[in-house]
């Protein structure tokens, strides 16, 4: 008989020939389960399971659980389209964190009217109460059947897939392609809300059409949907986009070109302050300072492996003029070029992806000897991605973009001892700008996959250097097969913002294969020569993304040491704008960024716009001030400070931005 495992251990039997959900209201009716694993794998409720089944419930409460009612809500919405807009091609449609999705081809632009729309039907279509059916068909026939109702996007799918029986599920007169598990009817649907429409390239594919994506979000709850919408509002209020055109951070430009970034003066500020504490800190650890170009030949990155390995994320190569007359004299096609790059026999330039190549080059450029290990070069240096115009956003998803970068070489026995310096590295800056919910993740090399270069031994040594720094800091971390870099294994800083997001920030890399494939050596203690191993390092990654999460978590008001704007003077009348001038200069002597705001507003509303440019404190200057040689200090966020001299309230300021609170 089939055996149901439970939580707290007990494995009762469950009569054998009925489905699970008959076998549940038998044996355990306290268990609220959505659908189960048979011997590890997902199925729904209407499932017979074999008399050897090992069964177990997935709760609503669970990852899986939710997974499955937001599955069950995608076709829900996929069925009301299809009512309201006959005709509509379907291509896919996930459950995704905290919702869903689904891809339509239709004619027919859609609006947020008409999300209100498909609201209301899928409403309708909840109250129905429609069971979800699996249906299997052969191959041929669903192909045969999808062909005939105009599905291409699903014959597509079908066509990629081996298996000679396809699922199908129904629910009412809708039907739809799918591996399952679904909820039991469309009334157990939970609390539902339709959020945006966008376009999206079938298959992620600028090649293939433009769909339209309808994206909703979905809980068991009414009061869990209320929590993650007014989350959503405040994320709205925090997007970095409108943020930095509010504030004037940054600027994109579609004549510069979508993915590049346009640095305002007060977006500069920040970034500048940011590299000027980086650059400090990495002295005090023993750095050397580099600059590389934005171009290195093709050659050096086919040996460091970046071409081909890294080429679809890579502007095409540059040829030089000299080889392109050459080609042209040869009547030399875009096809016959792009073999030739492949295989060497032209040369050009690449616009950098990464600085390492460069680095290596550096450190090449002289005899090394143990006695200079580890040799650390750092460089804020400008690399070039191609990403799909449909992937950007804003600074966090950009095409050219300044990492704060570092390469270590050293001998092997001094590599872990790096390795935890720059973990430690990387945690107190994380610590110093307030993020302070971080998860290591240790990502590993995926030994079926053929991304990868180096020696299996190779890796080997690094993945378990990588254990044991983590183990031995007694970290708190998760490890991930397949998300390794190409060249080496990587401790990447998962970090958590005020939003409660994850990205994924800081990254410390160990790489015993680029020292091989560009020859590196030192010479011992023995007088001979050595293999030096390599460790990348980004503390923060790509400053334009960087930055971009920090205006979302700070909601633009930054810290007093990165704010643009540290203070603004603000005098009560027209006739204490002298001394407001007198006081602005005072603090611009003391090293303060401060702007005197002499217009002839009521005061009220001078306060209640510094308040909304986020400035950390006004300088508020009356007769009595002036009188005292003061200032009424207020601040954004905590209000009135009182009154106190000049030089008092300046030195108060610097001690908040040496201590960087």
């Amino acid at each position: 008989m089939p055996v149901l495992l439970l939580a707290d251990g007990s494995r009762p039997s469950l009569p054998a020939g009925v489905s699970i959900a008959e076998a549940l209201r038998a044996v355990a009716p306290k268990v609220e389960a959505v659908a189960v694993k048979v011997n590890g794998q997902m199925r729904d409720l209407a499932w017979v399971p074999p008399a050897d089944a090992e069964i177990e419930p997935v709760r609503k409460e669970t990852p899986e659980g939710l997974d499955i009612l937001r599955h069950s809500l995608s076709h829900i919405m996929a069925a009301a389209v299809v009512r309201l807009f006959p005709g509509t091609k379907l291509a896919i449609g996930p459950a995704i964190e905290n919702g869903f999705y689904y891809d339509f081809d239709l004619e027919h632009k859609l609006t947020p009217e008409d999300l209100d729309r498909i609201e209301a039907e899928m409403t309708r279509i909840v109250k129905e109460r429609a069971p979800f059916q699996r249906m299997e068909l052969p191959r041929a026939e669903a192909l045969r059947r999808l062909d005939a109702e105009g599905q291409s996007y699903k014959v597509e799918l079908i066509e990629g897939l081996q298996d000679e029986t396809i699922s199908f599920y129904r629910s009412g007169d809708f039907m739809d392609l799918c591996r399952g598990p679904h909820l039991a009817t469309t009334a157990d649907a939970g609390a539902f809300k339709l959020l945006s429409v966008a376009g999206a390239y079938w298959r992620g594919d600028e090649k293939n059409p433009m769909l339209q994506r309808v994206y909703g979000a979905g809980f068991w709850t009414r009061q869990a949907l209320d929590e993650h919408l007014r989350w959503l509002e405040e994320a709205r209020a925090r997007d970095h986009r409108h943020l930095g055109k509010q504030h004037a951070l940054f600027h994109l430009n579609d004549l510069v070109g979508p993915g590049l970034v346009l640095w305002m003066p007060k977006g500069a500020i920040i970034r500048t302050e940011l590299e000027s504490w980086i650059r400090a800190e990495l002295r005090k650890l023993g750095y050397q300072g580099v600059y590389t170009p934005h171009i290195g030949r093709l050659g050096l990155f086919r040996t460091s492996g970046h071409y081909p390995y890294y080429r679809e994320s890579q502007y095409p190569p540059l040829i030089d003029r000299e080889c392109l007359a050459k080609l042209a004299d040869e009547n030399c096609g875009c096809a016959e070029l792009s073999n030739r790059l492949e295989a060497g026999e032209v040369e050009g330039y690449l616009l950098k992806p990464m600085n390492c190549p460069l680095h290596i080059q550096i450190y090449k450029a002289a005899q090394r000897s143990y006695r200079d290990l580890p040799i650390r070069l750092a460089e804020f240096g400008t690399v070039y991605r191609y990403e799909g115009s449909g992937e950007l956003n804003g600074m966090v998803r950009v095409r050219g973009f300044t990492q704060d970068d570092a390469h270590l070489f050293c001998a092997p026995e001094q590599l872990e001892g790096e390795v935890e310096a720059c973990v430690a590295l990387v945690q107190s800056m994380f610590r110093t700008l307030g993020l302070t919910q971080v998860q290591m993740r240790v990502s590993l090399r995926d030994p079926a996959s053929d991304k990868y270069v180096g020696s299996a031994e190779n890796w080997a040594r690094a993945e378990q250097n990588l254990r044991h720094v983590v183990r031995k800091l007694g970290l708190d971390y998760v490890e991930a097969p397949g998300e390794a870099a190409f060249y080496g294994p990587k401790i990447d800083f998962i970090v958590r913002d005020a939003l409660n997001r994850q990205w994924q920030l800081g990254t410390v890399q160990v790489d015993y294969n680029l020292p091989e494939r560009f020859g590196l050596e030192y010479i011992g203690a023995d007088n001979a020569p050595h293999r030096p191993v390599m460790v990348h390092r980004a503390p923060l990654g790509s400053l334009e993304r960087f930055v971009g999460i920090l205006i979302e978590h700070y909601g633009a008001a930054f810290p007093l040491w990165l704010s643009p704007e540290q203070v603004r003077v603000l005098p009560i009348g027209e006739a204490q704008t002298e001394y407001a001038a007198r006081v602005t200069e005072q603090l611009k002597d003391a090293g303060l960024r401060v702007h005197l705001q002499a217009s002839n507003e009521k005061i009220g509303a001078k306060i209640r716009q510094a308040t909304l440019d986020k400035v950390p404190y006004m300088a508020i200057v009356g007769a009595k001030e002036a009188e005292k040689g003061a200032v009424s200090v207020r601040h954004r966020k905590d209000g009135d400070q009182g009154v106190m001299p000049v030089e008092d309230f300046a030195a108060r300021m610097r001690r908040e931005i040496a201590e960087k609170t």
